[in-house]
């Protein structure tokens, strides 16, 4: 999401710094162009050398020098955001007032595009009114304001006021500043993970899935600007956008029941959970001991999510499902997908090196009712999930 943005990057005289010598560097790896501006008392934290060298660009400093006077107005219409991290204590009070007795704020106030602070003091400063004043009076000025977090201090003391991590910032930028809109509008329901159906307290049956697909699946349509429901099965991913509706459940029942309960309220629901077919018929109450003797385990049919939601879709509605199989792989997939009433039908193979439960990467055939087949090649589950939304975006635009 980053890629080809102009970031213009302030940077203040706090201990912190030193964070954006690791900020320039991811940056830089997600595509960015990055240009930095620095007051006098930010080189006493980190170097001016380093941070051109890790930008490709001259860090520029002085208000006075004969290159950069007349660049404080082209700064701040050359960039789509200026970002400045850490935003010292002075530096916001100087901000809240107007001030512009150096570069940065000279920049600040000529600048036409979005604008994003990411403050870094102790936490008795963070917390003294006027402080909260004129974090007020930046925001009310149109300005973002990152929140600070709770941790050590420079001081010794442990409490709020450390700047945000510089891959914290980094997702801020793709969620509030550029998230796409070509799903602008748009309800998606995923599912995602494993399910874990009981046998007694302890024990159940389950499978290898770990999430990353349906994770990522979720990030991706959020980026483009969907509105996104993720139902997830017990699983150890996270995402990293606050927007994105997460419903944990435990067992395949949970599942069916937060999903039903969705789909009527969504334009794309995208099935990617490894559901449990079979359940036990009953659940000990306590811990099964084990003894001399074998014992057995009677299933019972679990609810098919898929098709349950393929019965009541409505022609507005795009419904995808996925296949793992291991053998007849491209006739299970497409009897599945015309089975269950489904748009799309995305195959993982077994037999695949590297792909599906546990892997990072992934290897895809994805098929659409209009007979359409596309193969995508292994790559990262994050890569995969990009392409397989770029596809459902074609085919609701078709």
């Amino acid at each position: 999401m980053l890629k080809g943005k102009k970031i213009l990057l302030g940077i203040t005289g706090s201990i912190a710094a030193y964070k954006a010598i690791l900020l320039v560097r991811l940056l830089v790896k997600a595509g960015a162009e990055v240009k930095a501006v620095m007051t006098e008392s930010a080189k006493n934290f980190v170097s001016p050398l380093v941070l051109s060298t890790l930008s490709n660009n001259k860090v520029l400093i002085d208000l006075f020098d004969e290159d950069t006077w007349a660049n404080h107005v082209m700064l701040g219409r050359w960039a789509d955001v200026m970002l400045i991290a850490p935003l010292s204590c002075n530096t916001l009070s100087k901000m809240a007032s107007g001030q512009c007795d150096n570069l940065l704020l000279a920049v600040y106030l000529s600048a036409t595009c979005p604008v994003v602070v990411s403050p870094a003091m102790d936490e008795d400063m963070w917390h003294h009114p006027s402080t909260k004043k004129n974090i007020q009076l930046l925001q009310s000025y149109g300005n973002n304001v990152i929140d600070v977090e709770n941790g050590e201090l420079a001081s010794g003391l442990v409490g709020e006021g450390r700047m945000a991590e510089p891959e914290t910032i980094l997702n801020y930028l793709a969620e509030f500043i550029f998230r796409g809109m070509a799903l602008s509008g748009k309800k998606v329901l995923i599912t995602a993970g494993p399910t874990y159906e009981a046998i007694d307290p302890v024990r159940f049956i389950g499978n290898h899935s770990s999430g990353k697909m349906g994770y990522a699946l979720a990030e991706s349509f959020y980026t483009k600007g969907a509105d996104v429901y993720l139902v997830s099965g017990p699983s150890q991913q996270h995402t990293a956008y606050k927007g994105i509706s997460i419903i944990k459940v435990m067992n395949a029942e949970e599942m069916y029941k937060a999903a039903y309960g969705l789909f009527t309220e969504v334009d794309i629901a995208v099935m990617s959970a490894a559901v449990a077919d079979y359940k036990p018929i009953q659940v000990a109450s306590e811990k099964i001991k084990k003894t001399d003797d074998d014992i057995t385990l009677q299933l019972s049919k679990t609810k098919d999510i898929l098709r349950s939601l393929g019965e009541i879709k409505n022609p507005g509605q795009l419904l995808v499902g996925f296949a793992l199989e291991t053998n007849n792989e491209r006739e299970y997939a497409l009897n599945k997908m015309r089975s269950k009433n489904a748009d799309m039908i995305v195959l993982n193979s077994l037999r695949d090196d590297k792909a599906g439960f546990g892997h990072d990467t992934n290897k895809v055939t994805v098929f659409d009712k209009e007979g359409y087949e596309h193969e995508l090649n292994l790559a990262s589950k994050k890569t995969i999930a990009e392409e397989i939304v770029n596809l459902i975006i074609q085919k609701i635009h078709a």
